[in-house]
């Protein structure tokens, strides 16, 4: 990794993080002013846009060289081998209905690492912040993990593909790892779900179908709070397959969804 100073990184994150949730909060009209993406259920709304638009414009105006990668279209690959990996709205639809489980998340990568990871719950006043190497902070508070160790006693959070194939599986294989869990949370944010975990308000998360902005900052806040984090075949989290949780119920808790195949896609081509 080239060496780049993260603490002026970390600066401009959190304040983009704060602008952009402010912005959020201001323009929020409930179910007015929002179209649909990759599926009818999949939305984006006008503060999506204009959030995302701040952000771009923050980081080109201090980091004119680094790259931006944003979950509404914003895409360059800059010089610097920094590069944004932004989410303006985490949870659009918690925040179209006026749900307070939504977030701005902003990691920023340096030469395909993430090293630094900022999500700022806006509508609770909660900035998660983290520095590789240097642990994860909830309002600079020092976090970390639970300690559960037993399957059954654990508290699972997890998440939904917006396309109905993959929540139709995603679905009845829920149905197979509630019995041997304590219970399931599905709270509509991955970036805060990732966060859940870092501060021990859930025990293990797992969720298949995130995006690259969707868990940027907060795999890092997971990891910097002593979370393992993985997919079910050994590698790094990805589409397939994201897991983190407290160290000690990983390995069962990966064994239960490799066990159902958690990570197929009904929509990847057969061959």
């Amino acid at each position: 990794m080239t060496a780049h100073d993260p603490a002026p990184l970390l600066e401009l994150a959190t304040d983009l993080a704060r602008r952009a949730g402010a912005l959020a909060l201001s323009m929020h009209s409930g179910l007015a002013g929002h179209d649909t993406k990759s599926t009818p259920t999949d939305v984006v709304t006008e503060a999506d846009r204009a959030c995302e638009q701040l952000l771009v414009d923050g980081i080109r105006a201090a980091r004119p060289d680094d790259g931006v990668l944003g979950e509404e279209g914003a895409s360059s690959d800059g010089t610097s081998g920094v590069r944004w990996v932004v989410d303006p709205i985490d949870g659009t639809v918690n925040y179209l209905y006026g749900l307070p489980q939504w977030a701005v998340s902003i990691g920023v990568e340096v030469d395909g690492a993430v090293l630094v990871g900022v999500v700022f719950d806006a509508a609770k006043d909660e900035l998660w912040t983290a520095v590789r190497g240097q642990g994860a902070l909830l309002d600079g508070r020092p976090l970390r993990c639970s300690a559960a160790s037993d399957l059954s006693q654990t508290l699972v959070a997890t998440g939904f593909h917006y396309d109905v194939r993959r929540r139709s599986v995603q679905a009845h294989n829920l149905a197979r790892v509630l019995p041997v869990v304590r219970d399931i949370r599905r709270l509509g944010a991955g970036s805060l779900d990732l966060c859940a975990v870092a501060a021990g308000r859930v025990d293990a998360y797992y969720e298949q179908g995130l995006n690259p902005w969707d868990m940027a900052a907060g795999l890092l806040i997971a990891e910097e709070a002593g979370a393992r984090t993985g997919d079910l075949r050994g590698g790094a989290p990805g589409f397939g397959m994201v897991v983190a949780s407290a160290p000690a119920v990983y390995d069962p808790l990966v064994e239960v969804l490799a066990g159902l195949d958690a990570d197929d896609d009904p929509l990847a081509p057969a061959g």
